[in-house]
């Protein structure tokens, strides 16, 4: 299978970072043709700097990114005519209805007029948002703004759509319809970058995942690849009193409230819940979740923000 995107040796700093600190360190991957590609993280791990890099939005330190084959340092405007990006601090023209965002988006792509219409109605239909296509983006609702940036950016002919962080702020059901617009885009053979730190939802999408932290690739490999990547392949939580010596000959033990979380073999898992069971106490156990993965690997929740090293809009780095 081909590569849409290829970064070789990756690395980023900015001007006011510290001295050895990187918003990417070393990073190489590669993301196949024609499938979703999850990049979770904490915020500020990184993921936003990549993808800005990838879009052409910034130049990188070193190394190197092609994009459909072209070197983002030198072919931005091949580039540009084939991608489409809803950048994580974005926000449509407020002057405009939502009808108009899409669709005057769509014209300045080079659709024509009666295509674009076209592509504009499906999107919003899909999204459920032709309620409010001719409402003035200025009295819409954070949620609905971002719903309709996604909107528009999957109404296009992009090959490769960037989606930062596409569902925050969202409630549980416009996340699933935003899921549903996704899927439908990688089955047209669109290749979708995704940040996310909602980790079900990138579970719940990726056909392969990369982890990143404190800017370097830390796992990588579809989902179900990256549970035997892991020391320990199964957790028990136990909630009560249990000695935390007697726990660590298991495997890998983690305070939480009101007892322990353990990550262990099967086999093992097995023989701890037996003994926390004729103690009386709660358990539950079963396969290490991506949440477990991350927290393994990282030692932190994902929901523990990093030192953030991406500038804001118009900072040093930034490619006009």
């Amino acid at each position: 299978m081909s590569s849409a995107i290829v970064a070789d040796h990756l690395g980023k700093t900015y001007p006011k970072s510290r001295p050895g600190k990187y918003a990417l360190d070393d990073l190489s991957l590669e993301i196949p043709t024609g499938r979703i590609y999850g990049l979770i993280g904490r915020n500020g791990a990184g993921k936003t700097t990549f993808v800005r890099i990838a879009a052409t939005q910034l130049a990188p330190t070193q190394g190197t990114v092609y994009v459909l084959g072209y070197d983002v340092r030198n072919e931005e405007r091949q580039i540009r005519t084939r991608i489409a990006c809803v950048p994580q601090e974005s926000r449509p023209l407020y002057f405009l209805n939502s009808e108009e965002v899409i669709y005057l988006y769509l014209k300045l792509r080079g659709l024509d007029p009666r295509d674009a219409h076209r592509r504009t109605m499906d999107a919003m239909e899909e999204l459920s948002l032709l309620d409010i296509r001719k409402t003035l983006v200025s009295r819409l609702s954070g949620g609905l703004r971002r719903r309709l940036l996604c909107a528009m950016v999957l109404a296009s002919d992009a090959d490769v759509m960037f989606l930062d962080e596409p569902t925050t702020g969202l409630d549980p059901l416009a996340r699933r319809e935003v899921w549903q617009a996704i899927r439908r885009a990688s089955r047209e053979n669109r290749t979708i970058v995704l940040t996310t730190h909602y980790l079900d939802e990138a579970e719940a999408l990726s056909a392969r995942l990369a982890l990143i932290e404190s800017g370097r690739l830390r796992l990588e490999g579809a989902p179900a690849d990256l549970r035997n990547r892991v020391q320990y392949p199964f957790r028990v939580t136990i909630q009560g009193s249990y000695p935390r010596d007697e726990l660590a000959t298991y495997g890998k033990v983690s305070e939480i409230e009101g007892g322990w979380l353990l990550f262990t073999r099967e086999q093992e898992a097995d023989e701890v819940a037996k003994r926390a069971l004729e103690r009386g106490l709660r358990i539950s156990m079963g396969p290490v979740s991506l949440e477990d993965i991350f927290l393994d690997v990282v030692g932190r929740s994902i929901d523990e923000e990093t030192e953030a090293e991406e500038p804001e809009n118009g900072a040093p780095g930034a490619k006009a």
